[in-house]
């Protein structure tokens, strides 16, 4: 995996050197990519930038009597843009991996690239060993958290989460890829045909209120798209339960004892 400024500048990111910031962090850092509405294709013009990755403790601070520090974040302004970076330690990831945890995998397999190692790629060349039909439940889950928001803050953001969640779910479960890009979702899945206006009305404002959604209408999308979810998730060929635990393991050792395996 490697960094295309090119492909950061046209999500609407800031393309920025971000060598001095990874520097300054405690630990080596294993990756890290941009997560939230960037990658979710509907950023506005006053959106902060989630980064999101994974850092990789020394050894002794997970065999010695002081807790780890095993998720970490920072936030800084970039010529008005606010920037936060979130990680966690690697084992921490990887267990959550291995749960039915698609926000997770989608950090990982983010193409929007700003840091990378060769533990970055073959992390993520395993991340299809991990996928399971249980995933539904997290963008089910996810979905209905966004449109609970919905309900009560009438945000356009909240609602475009919702739509965003559900059909990467079902995309997932019909296909076993992981599309967090809303717009490219449209044309993967049967979806709304007002979502594309909403996407163009979210861009003027990152908490914009949705005035001109028809209430009913939408929550019958929505409805419609929860059935669709458990309709492909009931019929997908997706196992079960996750595998590669030993590959994941024996990854997660060897980047713990040899630090030249998360070199850039």
């Amino acid at each position: 995996m490697h960094t295309d400024t090119a492909l950061l500048a046209r999500a609407g990111l800031p393309v920025t050197d971000l060598a001095p910031v990874i520097a300054e962090e405690p630990c080596p850092i294993l990756f890290a990519t941009v997560s939230g509405a960037h990658l979710y294709g509907f950023p506005s013009r006053d959106s902060d930038v989630d980064l999101r990755g994974v850092h990789v403790l020394p050894a002794e601070d997970l065999v010695g009597l002081r807790e780890p520090e095993e998720t970490r974040s920072r936030m800084w302004d970039h010529d008005g843009t606010e920037m936060d970076l979130v990680t966690h330690d690697l084992r921490k990831f990887v267990r959550l991996m291995l749960k039915p945890n698609g926000y997770v995998l989608e950090q990982l397999l983010s193409p929007l690239v700003v840091h990378t190692t060769p533990l970055h790629a073959e992390l993520a060349s395993l991340a299809p060993l991990v996928v399971t039909r249980n995933h539904a439940h997290h963008y089910r889950g996810f979905a209905g958290t966004q449109w609970r928001l919905f309900e009560r803050s009438g945000e356009l953001k909240p609602l475009l989460y919702t739509f965003r969640a559900l059909l990467t779910g079902i995309h997932l479960m019909r296909s076993g890829s992981l599309v967090a890009h809303l717009p490219t979702l449209l044309g993967e899945v049967a979806a709304p045909d007002h979502l594309p206006a909403l996407i163009e009305a979210k861009a003027a404002a990152e908490h914009g209120a949705a005035h001109a959604v028809d209430g009913p209408a939408v929550a019958r999308d929505v409805e419609a798209l929860r059935l669709a979810l458990d309709e492909a998730q009931a019929s997908s060929r997706l196992a079960e339960a996750p595998s590669g635990f030993d590959d994941l393991h024996d990854l997660v050792v060897r980047a713990r004892l040899g630090e030249e395996a998360v070199s850039p």
